[in-house]
């Protein structure tokens, strides 16, 4: 026989993790077996049936409560590991009744009182033979027994049987432990056998006062073994006597059924009555509703009818109130003055005018009012109202702006005078001309066609007072400085001219062009600033924040105020959207307004060029420093002003530049130029004082002026030391000398002018070599040349047939020894004197006698080396005693 489930300890283990893993706590696993789930007997083998596990559990209760017991039913999941699907409480167990249809007695059904749904049936559970099932339920009733303290109800099986066959198989329901030899080993309690000695002793009793109640009712009938007859006769009789006790019963309540059934025909009579005067209600009623109804809805009509009215007079009034136009408005419109007393109320006027226009058009009127006869006249009078106001106020502003400006030019006390600087003031133009400010947004919100015009009547006139400003300003301001009356000359062959125009001070002229700048660029962007608000440009604030010497209290009165704060005429902040649209117009205006300007500077430049080309090196930087700090988009020609100021500042230093190189080339024509050349110390006064004015971001400019002017002396230099072969390397060694002494300082510090000095450093070492080896050969050639032609034996046959040679034995290298080292005292005396002779600079003398020495002795060095390993024991004198000679001289 196979082996039941009831036993299985890893089925218990399986149940016991899939309840620790469900979050349940403190529950254990008392009982579990394997069986099937299904809804009726066929389900037992076929396919619907599904495998389960039930599995019966108790959880310990703490502070002295009583336990619990729960029935656990679980399923296996894809894994074939068990998992909880459902949890029934035993204390709602009312109920276990085994299935009658099957023969096999194997199914039974648990029946709970708390079952969400009691119309669904509860599932059947089928074991697999009568023990497990016996198994189960013993287990269940002893739970109830022990834990709840009562036993539900038992359908569908003997109790009795169930209590023998408990007896009968106390140990085989004891947990079975596997051990690992494969044996099993009993673990029943004492406990769990008193506990099933109780349910045993309960079932017998149940069936033992069942048995006790029929016994009751058979002694109530004392009769002998063999009367069954006279047993069924009394029944009968004891039968028909109760029959006849009935029907007597009934007849004797007779009189009062007749008056209970009169009163009910009493009664529906009564009642078909009063559904008759019920239905003749209702048919009245139904009229009086219809005719409540009708009266409802005609006073509806008229009370909606009366509120349309009303609402229609109101919409007349407000539009007929729009379509009105107040007898003030329309006089300072039509013919009234632009005198600055009047502007209130002409502002008044315009501001009533734009807002009666806008309230005619869509978004502000119904558009059913639209096509109105009554609206579309009001608004062509209106619009001729507009056409009006507008041609006359530009014709008063056009007028207006130039005989402002005619007052100013005519009083010669708005401009520079002689001995008298005058700095521009344009604080009472702005103020009087602020006064118009806002008529000039209604005007640009009526019609900005109109702005033109006025933007041209403006520009014109006031380019005519800047140009006069700035040419009285400028002229006064060359005549009012003392600048030397003899130009700066650079880089000439006198070198008086050089000296003078190296000391004389002209800083006076830089001062006076900063001073332009300084006056006249915070006026221009000034007058570009307000010019973009007053003519009601869409534009940022033009005067950019932190402009170097940009000083408003020094621009010309109270600027304070040019900051108009305006907005559009609805009081809406202008969008930056607009700004990009409208910057190249302003540009094109402000070209018209402060064209002709840059003139005057240009004057002020090619003065101070003409008094000291190098001051255009200070004034590139005033220029820089100022261009750097007008970042406005909208003060785009001040931007451009400095820009071809810098430009023209840069083309004159160039031409200065230039002008020095062509007088270093004039050098190369001059015939036979020994010593230093004039332009070598003269460019190094002049890069002093180069770098003296240097100023802002300047640099560039420098130091492309020096690669110039370097690379030109430098390329002069060369021709003409190859104009006279003999001398050019002592042109070169002094020359290159000279740069170099007059220029350590300054290359310390200039990038530029040190690779000079480097590229200067190495053309004077090799003009040394060159000088010192051509001394040399000259005075020893005998020695060497020997010495060079078996050097040049050696790289093609052996160095011990090299004596063997013609013109190379050891007769012809005595020969040699003796015409060259002789008189070696005498032979150094003349090569020293030679090289005397030759310098017109005695500072360069010992460094070049001392390099003169080292290449000889590293020559004859040479020599002995090769006179040792190629003709050996040959006398010869020695490098140490070639030394001291040298060391003499």
């Amino acid at each position: 026989m196979a082996k039941s489930s009831a036993d299985d300890a890893e089925l218990r283990r399986a149940c016991a993790t899939a309840v620790a893993a469900s979050g349940a706590r403190g529950e254990e696993v008392a009982f579990s077996i394997r069986v099937a789930k299904g809804r009726g007997i066929f389900e037992k083998l076929g396919r619907l049936a599904k495998p389960r596990v039930l599995a019966l559990t108790v959880k310990q209760s703490s502070r002295g409560e009583a336990n619990k017991a729960f029935l656990r039913v679980l399923k296996y999941s894809s894994g074939a590991v068990l998992e909880p699907a459902k949890l029934y409480k035993l204390k709602h167990l009312t109920k276990v009744e085994v299935i009658s249809n099957d023969p096999s007695g194997c199914t039974f059904v648990l029946g709970f009182d708390n079952l969400r749904s009691q119309s669904v049936a509860p599932p059947q559970w089928t074991m697999r033979n009568i023990d497990d099932r016996n198994r189960l339920l013993f287990c269940i009733l002893n739970m109830c027994k022990e834990i709840l303290s009562y036993l539900p109800k038992v359908v569908g099986i003997d109790i009795v049987e169930l209590a023998l066959w408990a007896k009968e198989n106390t140990l085989t329901i004891d947990n079975q432990v596997s051990t690992q030899d494969g044996q099993e080993t009993s673990v029943a309690t004492q406990n769990e056998r008193k506990v099933t000695v109780t349910v045993e002793n309960d079932l017998v009793s149940q069936a033992k006062e069942e048995e006790e109640d029929m016994e009751a009712l058979l002694d109530t009938y004392v009769m002998g073994i063999g009367e069954a007859d006279a047993f069924s006769e009394r029944l009968k009789q004891e039968l028909v006597a109760l029959e006849a006790a009935n029907v007597y019963q009934l007849l004797e309540s007779e009189p009062l059924i007749e008056e209970v059934l009169q009163g009910l025909d009493a009664a529906s009579a009564t009642v078909d009555d009063m559904d008759e005067w019920l239905r003749i209600f209702n048919l009245k009623l139904r009229h009086m509703r219809e005719d409540i109804a009708s009266i409802e809805s005609r006073n509806n009509g008229l009370e909606m009818q009366s509120v349309n009215n009303k609402g229609l007079v109101e919409e007349l009034d407000k539009l007929l109130e729009r379509l009105r136009i107040p007898q003030e408005f329309a006089a300072s419109l039509t013919g009234g003055s632009f005198e600055e007393s009047r502007m209130l109320k002409n502002v008044e006027a315009c501001e009533w005018l734009t807002g009666a226009i806008r309230s005619l058009e869509v978004p502000n009127l119904d558009p059913c009012y639209v096509n109105m006869r009554a609206v579309r006249e009001k608004k062509a009078e209106l619009e001729k109202l507009k056409t009006t106001f507008v041609r006359r106020a530009s014709e008063f502003l056009r007028n207006y702006f130039s005989s402002l400006v005619d007052f100013m030019i005519s009083d010669k006390s708005y401009f520079s005078q002689r001995g008298q600087l005058k700095r521009p003031d344009h604080a009472d133009l702005r103020y009087k001309c602020r006064t118009y400010a806002r008529l000039l947004q209604h005007l640009k919100s009526l019609d900005k066609s109109c702005l033109g015009p006025l933007r041209k009547a403006y520009c014109h006139s006031l380019n005519l007072l800047l140009r006069r400003e700035a040419r009285e300003f400028a002229n006064e301001l060359r005549a009012s400085t003392k600048a030397p009356k003899n130009p700066a000359v650079w880089l000439e062959g006198s070198n008086s001219s050089g000296h003078n125009g190296s000391s004389a001070d002209t800083s006076t002229v830089s001062d006076a062009y900063s001073k332009m700048l300084t006056i006249f660029i915070p006026l221009l962007v000034d007058e570009s600033s307000f010019f973009a608000h007053f003519m009601c440009f869409e534009v940022p604030a033009l005067v950019p924040a932190g402009s170097p010497n940009v000083n408003k209290s020094k621009s010309g009165g109270n600027d304070a105020d040019d900051d108009l704060g305006l907005m559009d005429p609805d009081g809406n902040d202008l969008k930056p959207d607009s700004t990009s649209a409208e910057l190249g117009t302003l540009n094109e205006a402000l070209q018209e307004l402060l064209d002709g300007i840059q003139e005057d500077f240009y004057a002020v430049v090619d003065w101070a060029y003409k008094i000291d080309p190098l001051r255009c090196i200070s004034m590139h930087g005033i220029t820089e420093r100022y261009l750097s700090g007008q970042k406005a988009d909208a003060a785009g020609f001040v931007r451009k002003l400095l820009d071809d100021l810098e430009s023209r500042i840069s083309v004159q230093f160039s031409r200065f530049i230039d002008e020095a190189c062509h007088q270093i080339e004039r050098n190369e024509r001059n015939v036979r130029q020994t010593g230093i050349l004039a332009y070598i110390p003269r460019f190094a006064v002049l890069a002093s004082r180069m770098e003296q004015y240097i100023q802002g971001q300047s640099r560039d400019l420098i130091d492309k002026a020096y690669t110039k002017l370097v690379s030109t002396m430098f390329t002069t230099l060369e021709k003409i030391a190859q104009s006279d072969p003999r001398t050019a390397d002592i042109v070169l060694i002094e020359n290159y000398a000279a740069f170099q002494n007059s220029l350590y300082d300054l290359a310390n510090v200039v990038p530029t002018l040190a690779k000079f000095y480097h590229q200067a450093s190495e053309s004077y070492e090799l003009a040394c070599t060159r000088h010192i080896t051509s001394l040399i050969y000259l005075q020893f050639e005998r020695l060497f040349q020997f010495n060079r032609k078996v050097e040049e034996l050696t790289y093609t046959i052996a160095a011990e047939e090299i004596p063997f040679q013609m013109g190379l034995s050891k007769t012809d290298l005595r020969r040699v020894l003796k015409s060259s080292l002789s008189g070696i005292d005498k032979s150094i005396g003349t090569m020293y004197r030679r090289l005397q002779k030759t310098l017109t600079s005695d500072e360069l003398f010992p460094s070049l006698w001392d390099k003169c020495k080292k290449e000889f002795l590293d020559k004859y060095e040479s020599f002995v080396q090769m006179v040792t390993r190629i003709y050996a024991n040959e006398p010869i004198m020695s490098v140490a005693e070639m030394k001291e000679i040298l060391a003499s001289f």
